[in-house]
């Protein structure tokens, strides 16, 4: 309520209110001492404002700034700090998946040899009658998502030593400079 309160007031004493709304600010700062409190408190801070001028900065502000941002370790850029590596075992992981589930879906479609053109072997997949219950709760298609879970975990695992042993050697060359 403060809040609203206090914006309501920047907007009485700037004079961006509507007539209707001026004469109830006007009628509750004659009642409640705490708008009055409010107001007389932002009124002082609005004339304090016209009064001080704004000072400029100094002609080399913005080459002190950078002087001061240059003295600090800036974060390099992205494609130095990401291993590629991870990224293309990430890519190679779900290429994977996705190929297996691929070849297992082939492998569910019941091909049949009895059309009357020999050439162009006729298949039957009909989604009705296709068992996704059979596919996807398959042994073998568990121990595929398992097997890939698993080395999935391994590459992460490394990738994590990686930048461990990184961080040792960067504080062990550190402290021999010194």
């Amino acid at each position: 309520m403060d809040q609203e309160m206090e914006k309501i007031i920047w907007e009485y004493i700037d004079g961006h209110c509507s007539p209707a709304e001026k004469a109830l600010i006007m009628q509750r700062l004659a009642e409640d001492p705490i708008w009055q409190g409010k107001y007389n408190e932002l009124l002082g801070v609005h004339e304090l404002l016209q009064k001080e001028e704004l000072e400029m900065p100094s002609l080399r502000f913005t080459k002190n700034v950078m002087e001061e941002i240059a003295q600090f370790h800036v974060a390099p850029a992205t494609k130095n700090y990401i291993n590629k590596n991870v990224i293309r075992g990430i890519a190679a992981f779900f290429l994977v998946m996705i190929t297996g589930l691929f070849i297992y879906f082939i492998g569910q479609i019941h091909w049949d040899n009895s059309s009357t053109n020999h050439l162009i072997p006729a298949y039957t997949l009909d989604a009705g009658k296709l068992n996704w219950s059979k596919m996807l709760n398959n042994t073998y298609v568990n121990i595929f998502v398992g097997i890939n879970v698993i080395l999935g975990l391994i590459l992460v695992d490394k990738y994590m030593q990686e930048k461990k042993n990184e961080g040792h050697a960067g504080r062990w060359s550190k402290g021999d400079s010194a």
